[in-house]
């Protein structure tokens, strides 16, 4: 197993240090209850079992699961983690005891990329996160939402299916058009326009983003709130900044904070010019009305609605974006799946219009092959980390309140099990399968449960599917020459999302009639 960097460095800490920690845990003091804890590796002293941890967290954590069961107990530095790696497990922690379990721990990403807590994602358990979920299920998005931004998903799949046809032959990286379909579909819905289709300037003309700095900004974000940043397990080594993660957080924070004071006094400045002939337009204009609501249970400020903006943007576009590059990247492996789509895709559309989103409840293999590439390829393979607000027992085993803990939701897909040759990619095992990805059924996950589950997973799944079926129906898709399926690396980095190590690059060919292609430009 590959260990990260700071692990020497962490093997001289201990040295020097242990011997003063032995001395202080020897002071007297009140007497702590015994737990009787999870099976697991035992911890050294100060680093606990981040030895254990390689580049690929999810991967680590599934050998050790294997070791010590689906209920593990590892600790991290200073702070206890509690890993469920079973459909048990998963309901204990996301049903069962959801409310015990609703916190988030506290951790760098959180303080310095989303306004100090201030998103939905981090913030923690209490009065502002149950009314920022209110105002996602009941504002932003609404199914009657939803559906009235069905226009604009349309005319973007389009543009991406336009933009692909003005590559044909040629190799293209799937991921940088996923990408932009994903973004102009999310800024349009959230900000009422393509932001980022240019670069973005302030009144002065001083340019503030650019799309392809933009695009960075959001892998960025994503990479930053997944990793295993040491000063989140050993606090007094916070200060140290060993990985360099925190000053990367510093960097992106201002970058990010400057398009989103922009986008905010733009949604201001129409807001106070119309006056009470204002209509909201976009999720902003929706958050800003909220913000402004007196009775308001607790205050949403200014920081608050950037922090939502950014949570709306990053989670809407990464997710999609992610989960179909890899299920493109599993068919290129696997020419006979790739083949039964395209049959279902002609036999129920036809080839003389696109896919739309209505046509999605009549193509069940096509909805396979999304279930089974979430199954394999999980957006959030550990889920986002939960926090124990109390004591809580099971089996005869104790979870001590303020433990940190995580949801394998890979090791869930890879049980043998629930699944026949779980790493083979075989969409089949879905048709006729009850199995959803709406939270209920806990053999598959990709967007959580419960009360933290993605509030925007309904949207997710819309552009995932129907951008999927329309990169299948209109256009036949191969390696570069000279590269064999076999050769084909499925290589992953981890993150709070976990995409391909390197971007797929394949060559579009168009497939259906020419006017159709017409018809999207």
């Amino acid at each position: 197993m590959e260990l990260p960097q700071w692990a020497s460095f962490l093997g001289v800490v201990l040295a020097t240090v242990v011997f003063l920690k032995a001395v202080l845990r020897r002071r007297g003091g009140s007497p702590k209850r015994t737990y009787n804890l999870p099976p697991g590796p035992k911890p050294w002293p100060i680093i606990g079992n981040l030895n254990l941890i390689g580049t690929l967290p999810h991967r680590s954590i599934h050998a050790l699961s294997k070791q010590y069961g689906p209920l593990m107990q590892l600790q991290f530095g200073s702070f206890p983690v509690v890993v469920g790696s079973s459909v048990d497990m998963a309901k204990f922690f996301l049903k069962t005891h959801d409310v015990v379990f609703t916190d988030r721990p506290k951790t760098a990403a959180g303080k310095h990329t989303t306004y100090d807590y201030s998103d939905i994602t981090w913030s923690p358990y209490g009065a502002y996160w149950r009314q920022a979920r209110k105002i996602c299920l009941t504002e932003l998005f609404s199914a009657k939402r939803l559906e009235s931004y069905e226009y604009i998903r349309g005319e973007e799949v389009l543009a991406l299916l336009r933009d692909l046809h003005g590559a044909s032959g040629r190799v293209v990286v799937l991921k940088d058009f996923l990408s932009t379909v994903s973004l102009n579909v999310i800024t349009r819905m959230v900000m009422g326009k393509k932001y980022l289709e240019k670069e973005v300037k302030d009144e002065a003309g001083a340019v503030i983003t650019t799309p392809d700095e933009f695009k960075w900004m959001l892998d960025e974000l994503f990479l930053l709130n997944g990793v295993l940043n040491i000063g989140d397990s050993i606090p007094w080594l916070d200060w140290m900044d060993l990985q360099g993660y925190i000053k990367r957080m510093k960097k992106l924070s201002k970058m990010f904070d400057r398009f989103l004071e922009h986008v905010v006094d733009e949604h201001s400045e129409r807001c106070r010019r119309e006056g009470e002939g204002f209509v909201a337009k976009d999720m902003v204009d929706v958050l800003l009305q909220v913000a402004s609501d007196p009775d308001l249970e607790v205050k949403l400020n200014r920081e608050g609605v950037k922090a939502f903006t950014q949570d709306m943007i990053a989670g809407g576009t990464e997710s999609s974006a992610v989960t179909v590059e890899w299920a493109l990247s599993e068919l290129l492996k696997k020419p006979e799946v790739f083949a039964k789509a395209t049959e279902e895709l002609d036999r129920v559309v036809g080839r003389g219009r696109w896919v739309t989103e209505k046509d999605m409840a009549s193509l069940p293999y096509v909805e396979a092959i999304v279930k089974e590439t979430m199954r394999l390829h999980p957006v959030a393979p550990l889920l986002v980390p939960r926090l124990s607000r109390e004591d809580t027992s099971i089996g005869g085993h104790d979870i001590p309140a303020g433990t940190r803990v995580l949801v394998s939701v890979w090791s869930i897909g890879r049980d043998p099990a629930l699944w026949d040759k779980p790493e083979e990619f075989a969409p089949e095992r879905f048709l006729g399968s009850r199995i959803d990805v709406k939270g209920q059924d806990y053999e598959l996950l990709p967007f959580g449960s419960g009360r933290r589950m993605c509030p925007g997973y309904s949207l997710g799944l819309k552009v995932i599917q129907v951008s999927l079926a329309n990169l299948l129906h209109g256009f036949a898709w191969r390696l570069p020459d000279g590269v064999t399926k076999e050769e084909l690396s499925m290589e992953e980095i981890f993150g709070l999302s976990t995409p391909r190590k390197s971007p797929l690059e394949a060559v579009v060919e168009p497939k259906l009639p020419a006017q159709l292609y017409a018809q999207a430009a």
